[in-house]
């Protein structure tokens, strides 16, 4: 049964050193209880508490560490079904898959994919996670893991069901911390020992889920707690069903051999990369802690990271873009000004619509809280005692010869408090709508 806050409370130390990271032992205890810490965060208390709080207050999914390095990351430590609920913590990991059947020129542009298709989106760099490699031959599996560290920083999954080979592989990343893939019936016992002894993570492949949950609990009573789980599904609905079926019994009903992250494979359900690309965004949105690509291609890559970032972005907080001042289309010092708020959508929805125009144009964007522009002038966050000392301290005065600044038509009624605080500007009223901002520059703009 899951532990209360103060359950947890009762066993800690106290003390209100901090040293956790929380303020206080009671908000440290309501952190544990919500599985959003780990009880071994504080320094403090017994290790016979630990011992005894550690399972009964961790996530129901574990959470499971990646790789190592630069392009370390978390999958698991979910707590809840839809992401609305509260949210969705760890972003899955997305990658794509090298084997000894590839030719070297097939190797070299995956490899090559990994590196180079990366893209910034609200201040986050976007890009693959995970390489895959494959190979049943010790020697093979060595070498293929030996060019993922040369030539990219990303984490590693070394796949085989030959220990030996999984052996030989761990020997050329251990530095990376390889997934090892995968622990079946025949071979539990060897990879058991094998993931024990390196420490890294390990993916139990079952055929069906009553066979992982054999397995997982075999290995966990084996002293192995950094577990992934592949279904063995090689078709999205049983693939979907699965993982959907994992995370409820997991979070319902508290499940332990089904709390574990699952690894998917689409480019194994279909053939057509359009319907792979399809089978991919399923299983990003739906639960996936994994999900490897055959072939990382940008038009199929960067929609699914965006749904990612969507997908585990907290609902509960706006996404922002950075405040600032943004050159759209190479202006100069005769191009408009035009001012917006740091909600995401909207700066992407007025820099699209300016990029699309190719209107050359300098785009001030104000710290309002990640909300909207109406919604800010509601809050009292987009008003002229924040957009005046804003626009005085961006520096914009140095870029341009001109003092015109374009606020957006929904919070006209700000213009004439604006032109007071703004003394040497003039405050142009624009369109309330961003479809209609070229149209406008380029009536009004001479």
């Amino acid at each position: 049964m899951a532990l209360s806050g103060l359950d947890i409370y009762k066993k800690l130390p106290k003390t209100n050193c901090g040293d956790c990271g929380v303020p206080t032992c009671m908000a440290f205890a309501m952190k544990v209880a919500q599985g959003q810490a780990e009880i071994t965060a504080c320094p403090h208390v017994d290790k016979k508490v630990v011992s005894e709080l550690g399972a009964a207050a961790a996530p129901p999914i574990r959470t499971v560490e990646i790789g190592a390095g630069e392009w370390a990351f978390k999958i698991g430590g979910e707590l809840v079904l839809y992401r609305h609920e509260k949210t969705f913590i760890n972003p899955c990991g997305i990658g794509a898959i090298i084997t000894d059947q590839m030719s070297e020129a097939e190797i070299a542009a995956q490899l090559e994919a990994v590196k180079k298709l990366s893209y910034e989106r609200i201040g986050l760099m976007l890009h693959a996670n995970i390489v895959a490699v494959k190979s049943d031959d010790p020697g093979k599996l060595s070498a293929l893991a030996k060019k993922v560290m040369d030539n990219t920083p990303a984490a590693i999954m070394l796949m085989s069901e030959n220990t030996d080979a999984l052996k030989a592989g761990l020997e050329a990343a251990k530095a990376r911390k390889p997934v090892l893939y995968a622990a079946t019936k025949a071979n539990a016992d060897k990879a058991a020992e094998l993931a024990k002894a390196s420490g890294a993570p390990l993916v139990v492949k079952g055929n069906g889920l009553e066979e992982v949950a054999e397995l997982t609990k075999k290995l966990g009573d084996a002293g192995v707690k950094d577990l992934l789980i592949d279904s063995g599904a090689r078709a999205i609905k049983q693939a979907f069903s699965d993982s959907v079926h994992l995370r409820r019994t997991a979070i319902k009903k508290v499940f332990r051999p089904f709390g574990y992250p699952a690894v998917f494979f689409p480019g194994e359900m279909t053939a057509d990369p359009v319907m792979e690309a399809i089978y991919a965004a399923v299983l990003v949105a739906k639960y996936g802690g994994l999900v490897f690509l055959s072939k990382l291609r940008g038009e199929v890559l960067f929609p699914l990271l965006v749904e990612r970032l969507n997908v585990y972005t907290d609902p509960q907080r706006p996404m922002a873009q950075s405040p600032g001042i943004y050159p759209i289309n190479n202006p100069g010092e005769n191009s408009p000004i035009l001012v917006t708020s740091n909600f995401s959508l909207t700066y992407f929805i007025v820099s699209g619509e300016l990029e699309s125009g190719r209107v050359p144009a300098w785009l001030l964007v104000v710290n309002t809280e990640g909300l909207s522009v109406l919604t800010a002038w509601a809050a009292g966050k987009f008003s002229a005692d924040v957009v005046a000392p804003f626009v005085k301290k961006s520096g914009i005065e140095q870029k341009v010869k001109h003092h015109k600044l374009i606020i957006p038509g929904v919070v006209a009624s700000i213009s004439g408090e604006l032109e007071d605080e703004l003394k040497e500007w003039q405050i142009i009223i624009g369109p309330r709508e961003a479809a209609h901002i070229i149209p406008f520059l380029k009536e009004n703009w001479k």
